[in-house]
């Protein structure tokens, strides 16, 4: 069988995420299609709402793997990313080892002798058992892969990148007790940033970059009858280029795909078959988040929809 070519296998990519809801762009789907052919993570940036997360899991669910998920935050650390010990399952071993101590102890016949079986006691304290494995550590025990997510990477602090350079780089982590932990498989490792912080260099060298803005109108366009598809063609084109008109203003959060998405919903509940002043003006709350973005875009309302309709005729 003739090896498929990577246009083709591209397209199958973009296929593949299409069918769970996810219309991706050329470049997002050669970030995925690479990644997965040189294993190596993808670092997703961009403003929050344009399809980050969602991209993990449609990943997960096109390929059919289970998702794990680290949502990062400031003070992140290996106990809660990676792993930590099972201090209560220790206190029950010890107190066990202690009401057992006659028995162990029974047939040594000098305090070295002893000192050697208890010391074999000890290995088993800090053994694979006693291990409560934390998200990363999880990713690397799945005997089939899977996809981990690790989200808003720039939210942590920058020390806990370097807990995750020999994942992405190896797949693999070193545990102080244990020893060298690598993959069964290699996961998919999808990481998002905001970019509320730089990250650093040694981190994104391990990483394909992908950006994902704001996209084009007519991808937005098929992102909203994908996600809403009782949508009518004409509202479509209409509120989608209404929201590029807003974009062009400048306000404290731009409206994202996600706000996009729920819009488009909004109208659709409401039985709007077009855009008209009266219904942009009770609905802009949901597009917009601050109530400054709102008094600063309620007096275009009546131009942008204007626009919007010109350009939905000569679209």
């Amino acid at each position: 069988m003739a090896e498929q070519k990577p246009s083709t296998a591209i397209e199958a990519v973009e296929s593949g995420l299409a069918a769970q809801g996810y219309i991706a762009s050329r470049q997002i789907a050669t970030a995925v299609y690479l990644s997965q052919q040189i294993e190596k993570p993808i670092l997703v940036e961009g403003p929050a709402g344009v399809g980050k997360t969602e991209l993990a899991k449609a990943i997960a669910a096109w390929r059919g793997k289970k998702m794990i998920r680290l949502q990062c935050y400031e003070g992140l650390d290996e106990a809660k990313a990676l792993y930590e010990w099972k201090y209560a399952k220790q206190l029950l071993y010890t107190q066990i080892l202690k009401d057992k101590l006659g028995e162990v102890l029974g047939g040594a016949q000098t305090l070295h002798a002893a000192l050697d079986q208890l010391h074999d006691f000890g290995d088993v304290f800090f053994s694979k058992e006693f291990v409560e494995p934390r998200p990363l550590l999880q990713a690397l025990e799945q005997p089939g892969g899977c996809v981990l997510l690790i989200d808003e990477i720039d939210k942590s602090d920058a020390e806990f990148e370097s807990l995750l350079l020999e994942i992405l780089s190896d797949f693999q982590v070193t545990i102080p007790e244990l020893g060298t932990v690598s993959a069964i498989t290699p996961p998919t490792v999808i990481l998002t940033s905001n970019s509320e912080r730089d990250l650093g260099d040694a981190l994104k060298r391990r990483c394909l970059h992908l950006h994902i803005g704001f996209p084009e109108q007519r991808l937005e366009e098929r992102i909203v009858e994908s996600r809403v598809p009782n949508i009518s063609q004409t509202l479509r084109r209409q509120m989608v280029g209404f929201i590029h008109e807003i974009r062009s203003l400048d306000l404290k959060k731009l409206p994202s795909v996600s706000e996009t998405i729920d819009w488009a919903r909004v109208l659709v509940l409401l039985q709007a078959s077009e855009l008209d002043t009266e219904i942009v003006k009770d609905t802009l709350n949901v597009l917009l988040k601050y109530e400054a973005d709102i008094e600063a875009a309620t007096p275009q309302v009546t131009t942008f929809i204007a626009k919007a309709a010109r350009s939905n005729v000569f679209g």
